[in-house]
């Protein structure tokens, strides 16, 4: 194998090739190693972690057919220190040798016939047609809301499906719960998939904004563009039947400004106890929103935020950070705030926006 490319596109390709190998430290194997592949009038980089895996279509010229299997963490190395120009990557025997203006390394390959088999999209599964950045605005907002534990892997996950002519993913660690819709510009048939939390921020990082096709089967979920792929393992579970938890009706109601009760929440946090707990009140009689917390080794705060109220009075104890994270994710000015009562979700919205809904469980009183 010989062949050359422009250094920048090469470090590039494999710093995102790099992160889906195995990150074992210590061990020298294929399922820690970089594929590369000259066949064809066609350059690509592979790795795999055995959850997830990558093919990239690397532009370049090739002087000779070929392919060799190189540890990912050295060759991350050796390329994040090249710029400018082109390398070279010249096989003899079972060494590689990287050829750059500056100077050249010497790395062993590793037995290509060990490298596990990097597959394809499934045949059998649905299949759209999205843009990269409508893709990472839904499941990146709700991704980050999934269990960080993985003793229920449904949990773990993110739900995404599409109905209606719409497309939702849902994500929740069973204390909030986050359901985002955005409109399907073509029509998709319906389907359900999971796809593990961690997988899905990993696939975000590296798809374009610009058209990807996704193909969901059984197993697996494909992301294609421009010749490039990432798969991923679904998760085989029964996600929890979250609507039943959604309240129907509420007790108290408010629409404040969505900058002054962020603000207002930041200042009321400090004082938060080692529970990181404030007090949510819905005082009706005043027409405002209380925000409370009290720290025995601080002191305590109180804001009070006016706003337009309806129902009862009720108040009620929340992680200050649950309560903070929908904030940055509502593109309205004004923000919505529901109440089902003591015990029982609070439900934040943007303002006339039905394109997201956050669910977050009271503390204890």
């Amino acid at each position: 194998m010989n062949i050359k490319i422009q250094t920048n596109t090469f470090n590039e390709c494999v710093h995102i090739a790099s992160r889906f190998a195995e990150r074992k430290s210590g061990t020298v194997s294929a399922f820690t190693a970089i594929l590369i592949t000259a066949k064809q009038k066609s350059i690509t980089l592979r790795a795999t972690n055995l959850e997830m895996s990558v093919v990239l279509t690397v532009p370049g010229e090739i002087l000779e057919e070929g392919e060799c299997v190189l540890p990912s963490i050295i060759l991350k190395n050796i390329t994040s220190s090249l710029s400018g120009g082109t390398v070279s990557l010249e096989k003899k025997g079972d060494t590689i040798h990287i050829l750059s203006k500056s100077g050249k390394s010497t790395v062993k390959t590793l037995p290509t016939e060990d490298f596990p088999i990097v597959s394809g999209p499934e045949q059998e599964g649905v299949r759209f047609t999205i843009e990269g950045a409508l893709l990472k605005q839904l499941i990146g907002t709700v991704a980050p809301c999934a269990s960080a534990s993985t003793i229920r892997p449904e949990l773990a996950s993110v739900l995404l499906c599409a109905e209606g002519g719409k497309l939702k993913a849902v994500a929740t660690d069973s204390f909030r719960l986050i359901e985002k819709y955005i409109p399907l510009p073509a029509k998709v048939p319906t389907f359900t998939t999971l796809i593990p939390a961690k997988n899905a921020m990993d696939i975000l990082q590296v798809i374009p904004d610009s058209e990807v096709e996704v193909v969901c089967s059984e197993h697996q979920g494909s992301f294609m563009w421009a010749g490039n792929s990432i798969h991923t393992r679904l998760v085989s579970a029964q996600y929890p039947d979250y609507v039943q938890i959604i309240p129907k009706t509420f007790i108290a109601e408010a629409e404040v400004s969505k900058k002054t009760f962020e603000e207002a929440l930041r200042r009321v946090a400090v004082f938060s106890d080692s529970f990181q707990k404030i007090t949510l009140g819905f005082d009706q009689k005043k027409k405002q929103i209380t925000l409370f917390a009290a720290h025995s080794d601080i002191g305590e705060s109180t804001e009070s935020l006016d706003g337009s109220l309806s129902g009862e009075s009720v108040s009620l104890s929340f992680n200050h950070r649950y309560i903070q994270t929908p904030i940055s994710l509502i593109g309205t000015e004004q923000i919505v705030l529901k109440s089902a009562g003591i015990g029982r979700p609070l439900v934040i919205l943007g303002a006339k926006d039905t394109g997201m809904l956050y669910l977050v469980m009271p503390m204890n009183q």
